[in-house]
Formats: C-alpha cells, sequence, structure tokens
C-alpha cells in the first residue's frame, strides 16, 4: 500500500494555469511587435532623418497605446479582455467603413479579419485568465 502512494505523489499533472497564465501576455507581446512591423514602410518615403523618426511615430500610435494598456492589463486581466476585443472590432469597423466610401469587396473583410482574430483570440485568452482568476 506504501508503495502505491509514493508513485502516485511521482506522477505530476501539467500545469495549465502556467500556461494560461503567460499565453495571453506573451501572445499580446507578439501581436504587438507583429502590427509594429507594419510601420517599416515609412522608410521608403521619407527625405530625412526627421521625416522618418516623425512618420515612425504617428504609425506607431496605436502601438504604443495598445502597449500602455498591456502593461496595465498585466495585473488587471478584465482591461486585456477589453482592450483586445474593442481593438479588434474597431479594426473591423475602420476597414468597413473605408471599403464602404472606396466600394464594397470582399476581401475587405477577409482582410480585417486577418488583424481582428488574433486580437479576438488574445481577447478570449485574457478573458479566461480573467474568470480562472475569480
Amino acid at each position: 500500500m506504501k508503495l502505491k502512494k509514493e508513485t502516485d505523489k511521482k506522477i505530476k499533472k501539467p500545469k495549465i494555469g502556467w500556461v494560461l497564465y503567460w499565453s495571453p501576455r506573451i501572445l499580446s507581446i507578439l501581436f504587438l511587435l507583429f502590427l509594429a512591423i507594419f510601420s517599416l514602410d515609412i522608410f521608403e518615403s521619407c527625405n530625412s532623418f526627421l521625416e522618418c523618426l516623425i512618420g515612425l511615430f504617428m504609425h506607431n500610435i496605436p502601438v504604443l497605446i495598445l502597449a500602455i494598456l498591456l502593461w496595465i492589463s498585466w495585473k488587471r486581466e478584465l482591461i486585456g479582455t477589453i482592450t483586445f476585443t474593442l481593438g479588434g472590432l474597431a479594426y473591423i469597423t475602420m476597414i468597413m467603413i473605408n471599403s464602404i466610401n472606396n466600394g464594397f469587396e470582399w476581401y475587405y473583410l477577409v482582410w480585417s479579419l486577418q488583424i481582428a482574430c488574433p486580437s479576438f483570440i488574445i481577447a478570449f485568452l485574457w478573458y479566461l485568465n480573467y474568470k480562472k482568476k475569480r
């Protein structure tokens, strides 16, 4: 009987709490880096260093705002849920408004989902983290 209890203690279950805690945080950082990559196209059109610097800053304003909100939501997971949900919805809305002005094409919706779906997945992971904490 003693032998069975000792072997039961040695079997370890996977720590899903650790994965659930870190996955929205790491994916949020990767998502922000992915969005920041899009600002590198500014180097094609700028003539001076100051113009490049200002253009780079302007293109990265949404990334900076999301980075600040990520910093806040590191301990308050509900803020991360709201931030990434609203970010995905705002992106879809902006693309749809722009497509209506330029003539709607079906690929605009698919195009907007390429950015919005990762945002929604990250928001869902923040929500799961929030629910687990409660």
